[in-house]
């Protein structure tokens, strides 16, 4: 069976993370193409609760950078934006539609920052589909109060990621995915394989990690979430979007 049914199911499934990009202008036709792709994302009740910033300001993107974890190619990426869930709007909305905004919900947090990532995944997709290639920077909620500081981010509206793109200096090769198995289920979950199937799944990571460090690193994904799981992960986040008036009840 030819898995590759279409140009867009190939161009999804070439996706990899770029982290150097060529010296090419990212034009302002295929920007704005980019996020009217994004804007087209299903959002819940069409209430299309984000807000996309590009920051061009050097010295915040450099600001930016070190907050993320010293990721040089925020700094660098001919573009570089951040995705912010926004219930700021929705207020100002509910305000002129005769109604305050009850908020604070951990309901609308979901919302929104669904919305977020749904835009965020076609703005990617439509970049690549331009022969563009990009990286999420999650590394934006290390700090996330100075991010909204730099952006005068109002109340009820934070910083979900990052996104930089441009034009590919670089063609890594794409990381396995999970055997298929072990994400679809049928009827109901049935985890009784997926040992076995992780066991097979690790080796093919660690093959991969082997071909693209000519064997420096060896690592398998079990391991590495083994690893990445055993301690805290940015435990600020609970207290940070209550201060924003998310997930207050």
């Amino acid at each position: 069976m030819d898995t590759n049914m279409n140009e867009t199911i190939d161009c999804l499934k070439r996706h990899r993370s770029i982290r150097k990009f060529a010296d090419k202008t990212v034009s302002t036709e295929q920007l704005q193409a980019i996020l009217q792709a994004a804007q087209c994302a299903s959002t819940s009740s069409h209430i299309q609760a984000y807000t996309i910033i590009r920051v061009n300001d050097a010295d915040v993107r450099r600001r930016i950078a070190l907050l993320a974890g010293n990721q040089s190619y925020v700094a660098q990426s001919p573009v570089f934006l951040v995705f912010c869930a926004d219930m700021h709007r929705l207020a100002l909305a509910a305000e002129m539609g005769g109604q305050p905004l009850e908020g604070g919900y951990m309901e609308q947090l979901l919302l929104a920052t669904i919305d977020t990532a749904l835009a965020g995944q076609n703005a990617m997709i439509a970049a690549e589909s331009l022969g563009m290639g990009g990286v999420y920077i999650g590394g934006i909620r290390n700090d996330p109060q100075q991010v909204c500081d730099l952006l005068d981010l109002p109340p009820n509206v934070y910083p979900v990621f990052g996104m930089c793109l441009g034009f590919p200096a670089q063609h890594p090769e794409t990381k396995p995915r999970l055997p298929l198995d072990i994400i679809f289920k049928q009827d109901r979950y049935d985890d009784s394989q997926d040992r076995e199937r992780l066991d097979d799944y690790d080796r093919r990571v660690s093959d991969y990690y082997a071909q693209r460090t000519s064997g420096k690193i060896t690592d398998n994904w079990t391991r590495h979430m083994a690893n990445l799981l055993d301690k805290q992960k940015r435990p600020h986040m609970k207290a940070f979007l209550q201060s924003r008036g998310f997930a207050q009840r």
